[in-house]
Order: C-alpha cells, then sequence, then structure tokens
C-alpha cells in the first residue's frame, strides 16, 4: 500500500462518533462517549472494564461505587444495542487485602440480568503466565460472559470452528455409516479458550499492562456480528478490538480516558490497516518448548 492509500485510511478515523466513520477513537470518558451513540445501533458492545484493583489506569472505589458506575456502563451499553446484538464482559477478580478472591463475573451478573440481559455463556479464558502466587494457587483465568437482550441473535459459529480432534472419525452404524462424523469446518471452540495474554515479549505487547490479546477479540467478533455492523469498546486501553474489528472489515467505535492509551490505539489501527501491525494469529498452537532445551532441565 503507498503512502496515499495509508493517508487515505487514516482520514476515516474519527474522534467523535459519526455513524459513517470506519473507526471512531476518542479520549474521552465513557459515559460521554457512550451517549453519543444512538439507540438500537450497535451489533456487539466488548470491552474489558478497569477491576478496581488499582492499577495506574483506575481510581479505586469502593465496591458500593464500583458496582454503580459499572450499572451506569451496562445500561448505556444495552441501550444502543440492536435487537440481535450481543454484550460481552470480560472480567477477572478482586482480591481483598486478607488475600480474599471476589469473582467479578458473579458480583455483576445481577447487574446484568436486572436488565433482562440473558447469559448464552460463560467463556473461561486461560493463560499460562501472571503473578505467582505462595498463599494460594496462582491465578490463570478470566472469564467473557455473553449476553444478548433477546432470544434472536447473530451467531457466526462456522467463523470460529477450530480443527476436529480425530477429523478421520466415521459414524459406525445407522443410516450415516461410513460418512466422516464431524462438520468439515472443524468443530466448536467450547467455552474455555487456551490464548497466551499478553505479557513480556508477547508480539503485541504496549505500554498497556493488561491489554487485550488481539486473537480474543477476534473470535467474539467473528462470531457475533457481520461485515460492517459496528462494535463498540467504552474501555478500549490501547485498542485491541479496534485492531480486531479493522481486521474483519467491521466499524467500531471506543474510548479511553488516557491519551496515550488512544494514541496508541489510532498507531495501531494504522498500521492493521496498512499490513503492517504484528499480532500473534488467531489459532495458533500453543508454543511447545524445545525438548533440547537448556530451560527444561537443571544441572
Amino acid at each position: 500500500m503507498n503512502t496515499r492509500d495509508k493517508r487515505i485510511k487514516q482520514q476515516k478515523m474519527g474522534r467523535i462518533f459519526d455513524a459513517k466513520n470506519k473507526v471512531t477513537l476518542a479520549t474521552s470518558d465513557c459515559l460521554r462517549f457512550l451517549r453519543q451513540i444512538p439507540d438500537n445501533s450497535t451489533s456487539l458492545v466488548v470491552t474489558s472494564p478497569p477491576y478496581n484493583i488499582g492499577k495506574s489506569y483506575e481510581r479505586k472505589l469502593s465496591l458500593q461505587k464500583y458496582t454503580a458506575l459499572q450499572a451506569r456502563v451496562i445500561s448505556e451499553s444495552i441501550r444502543i444495542l440492536k435487537p440481535r446484538g450481543s454484550l460481552c464482559w470480560v472480567v477477572g477478580n478482586l482480591i481483598s487485602k486478607g488475600n480474599e478472591i471476589l469473582p467479578l463475573d458473579l458480583m455483576l451478573h445481577n447487574i446484568f440480568t436486572s436488565f433482562d440481559l440473558k447469559l448464552r455463556n460463560r467463556i473461561v479464558w486461560h493463560f499460562e503466565h501472571g503473578l505467582n502466587c505462595s498463599n494460594r494457587f496462582s491465578g490463570r483465568y478470566e472469564t467473557i460472559l455473553w449476553y444478548t437482550p433477546s432470544d434472536t441473535y447473530t451467531f457466526n459459529l462456522d467463523n470460529v470452528r477450530v480443527p476436529q480432534k480425530y477429523p478421520g472419525k466415521r459414524h459406525y452404524k445407522g443410516p450415516k455409516k461410513g460418512e466422516y462424523s464431524g462438520n468439515p469446518l472443524g468443530k466448536n471452540p467450547g467455552d474455555v479458550w487456551v490464548i497466551p495474554n499478553v505479557k513480556a515479549n508477547h508480539v503485541e505487547k504496549t505500554v498497556h499492562p493488561c491489554q487485550f490479546p488481539i486473537a480474543l477479540v477476534e473470535t467474539l467478533i467473528l462470531a457475533l456480528t457481520n461485515r460492517n455492523d459496528l462494535v463498540v469498546d467504552p474501555f478500549m486501553g490501547v485498542g485491541s478490538t479496534a485492531v480486531a474489528a479493522s481486521n474483519t472489515k467491521r466499524r467500531v467505535a471506543g474510548c479511553d480516558r488516557i491519551s496515550e492509551y488512544t494514541r496508541i490505539a489510532r498507531s495501531r489501527v494504522r498500521l492493521a490497516q496498512s499490513g503492517d501491525l504484528k499480532t500473534r494469529p488467531r489459532g495458533k498452537d500453543i508454543h511447545v518448548p524445545d525438548p533440547n532445551s537448556k530451560l527444561l532441565r537443571r544441572d
């Protein structure tokens, strides 16, 4: 792609929401930003809100104030959803001073159901790297809560099927005896996803301490939306949702209150549009160490 083509694509990236924008990325409070978006206009709201654990990008609140803020954001997110749309909330755990676990998905579920949303899946995202604990088992998962406002919703399973474990398996009796028993496009990926988190030497790593892997959100976008649909992320961080939406030919709108993150998000989307952004591809096998590596043994 030449410089002129790249510049044309960059001109489509707005800072204030407009339905004509392919990409809208704003430095803004999430509620102020969501209020710019019309009712019933969005096919997917997917985000990972701050977990209220005192990270540099958040203000730690009392539990009551935190859940009240979440309820307001959830309410605005539901308002902009189309009837066939979906809402996906990616959350982890709160850890108290006494090292007690409070799963955010359990705490927030009642808020979603109070708005008559229906939980379709509680997806477990498993990863292998993170803080090593000494007085409990180390946390190696987060959860994705997928809700819909109605029983009729977009779900493109064929877009996200994964290879069969036994593709040559056949029916051994009945009218289909001898025929392959598995779907030729692959199998349903299930509700436990093993995707490396973005740490240390991960190819997607930026300054953000808790960013989405693009493959995670891309799977949700491919399954729950169609081309040219609008995807919204009210806590976009450094723009992994925006990159995934751009890569899959969806429109996207997102915001973050930290201007540095917004700047990085814009840069990542531009690189993705030009084909220059390095990412870990969706479906790539988990790394298996070389059996001859010195790291696998102690001398």
